[in-house]
């Protein structure tokens, strides 16, 4: 319904659905919850990425990383906009080495999906430069 703003259930709900699919490395159902315009920024990302890019991103990751938890410890809804407060854990393939990190993300919803995706973290903690 055009003009309809997102409730704060529903955006509970699609983070939720992302958490699940993540967690179940169903990447297509992961990437199915973002808009085939998506734009996507993050700390190592200065240039934006399309849903093409991102979904070779998400798919690389998941080859090297496996995932171990993720935690939203808030989620803020404004208009179509939701800002989340996130922890995730990750475990290397070959070693087992366990990774954990915590950030923030901002997103617009769409249409029931996520159309503009911001992520904020410190590269540092997962040993990566800007």
């Amino acid at each position: 319904m055009p003009g309809r703003m997102l409730t704060w259930d529903e955006a509970v709900r699609l983070f939720e659905r992302r958490r699940d699919a993540w967690l179940a490395e169903d990447l297509d159902a992961y990437l199915a919850l973002f808009a085939p315009g998506l734009e996507f920024r993050s700390p190592v990302h200065a240039e934006p990425l399309g849903h093409a890019a991102f979904a070779d991103l998400v798919r690389a990751s998941n080859a090297r990383m496996r995932p171990v938890s993720f935690d939203f410890e808030r989620l803020a809804v404004h208009g179509d906009d939701v800002l989340a407060e996130w922890r995730i854990r990750i475990a290397e393939r070959a070693t087992g080495r366990i990774v954990e990190y915590s950030g923030m993300s901002a997103c617009r919803i769409a249409g029931g999906l996520i159309a503009w995706w911001r992520e904020y973290w410190d590269p540092a903690e997962l040993g990566l430069r800007r």
